[in-house]
């Protein structure tokens, strides 16, 4: 017979979890929905009342915040930084998780715990040398030197994600397909990489939410204004309207930027919580 004060105590937990994860997401959603109405007021109604309705849609803050302040440029650098990577990190890393998940060989255990260890160094200790090492390659101010020191610090989470994921396909579909004549090679590619799909869509997500947000090195390796990524761009938005005092362009500059990450994970969010489900049975 079950503990009346097991009970008590565990249903008070839950209480407290549930309470505290309650109170933050009306926090975030209360955030998110007062940028957004501070992002279509005037500057004259901001001013008037920071809590208040706006009378009307001023949209043309969104259009000045594209156009006017150069986030048009910014944001398609990041588009195309982040986009790229991604699409290189999913090809490079996804056959790399399968041999580490799949295979048993001399040294396997090792790249594995490399893999893990890589997980742990904070990206901060590397500046120097990475910035030595794209200044030796002449890709300082480059959208692709950018990419490259992206790609190279995202592959031992990703390796390590897919490889949690991939380790609980099972067997059976190799054996499969090596009855039929497949060899390793054909495998990968037309059976375990199309049922890998929601760990790559997962890994994919968190790799964008990170790449898209970044700042600390798109600002070490980027100088130039024309090859700013967004992140960058907005910090200088923000600098300039501390003497224009255009807040509202600021803050539709602000929606302009989170709502690719916000719409991309509430689209594939079962997708999200499938994969990381899925790569935790056995990872």
């Amino acid at each position: 017979m079950a503990n009346p004060a097991l009970i008590g105590r565990y249903r008070f937990r839950n209480g407290v979890i549930y309470l505290l994860l309650s109170l933050w997401i009306a926090f975030s959603l209360f955030s998110f929905l007062w940028i957004i109405m501070t992002s279509i007021k005037s500057n004259k109604e901001l001013y008037a009342g920071v809590w208040s309705i706006p009378g009307k849609l001023h949209l043309e803050n969104y259009a000045k915040a594209w156009n006017v302040v150069n986030l048009k440029r910014y944001f398609l650098n990041s588009v195309l930084v982040t986009f790229s990577s991604i699409f290189v990190l999913t090809f490079l890393c996804t056959p790399a998780a399968y041999v580490l998940s799949r295979f048993r060989f001399k040294g396997s255990v090792f790249l594995n715990n490399l893999f893990i260890a890589g997980m742990g160094i904070p990206y901060q200790l590397l500046l120097i040398p990475l910035y030595k090492l794209i200044f030796d390659l002449h890709l300082q101010n480059s959208l692709f030197g950018l990419g490259l020191v992206y790609i190279a610090l995202s592959i031992p989470f990703t390796t390590y994600l897919l490889s949690g994921f991939l380790r609980t396909l099972p067997s059976d579909l190799e054996d499969g397909a090596m009855v039929d004549g497949a060899n390793e090679f054909q495998t990968f590619w037309r059976i375990m990489f199309p049922l890998a799909q929601p760990g790559i869509v997962t890994a994919a997500i968190f790799n964008f939410i990170f790449l898209w947000n970044e700042y600390m090195l798109a600002l070490i390796f980027i100088v130039k204004t024309q090859r700013r990524t967004v992140s960058l761009g907005l910090y200088s938005i923000q600098s300039a309207m501390l003497w224009t005092a255009d807040w509202v362009g600021l803050f539709a500059a602000v929606v302009i930027v989170m709502l690719p990450t916000v719409l991309l994970y509430v689209l594939l969010s079962e997708k999200v919580m499938a994969g990381i489900t899925l790569g935790a049975v056995k990872g």
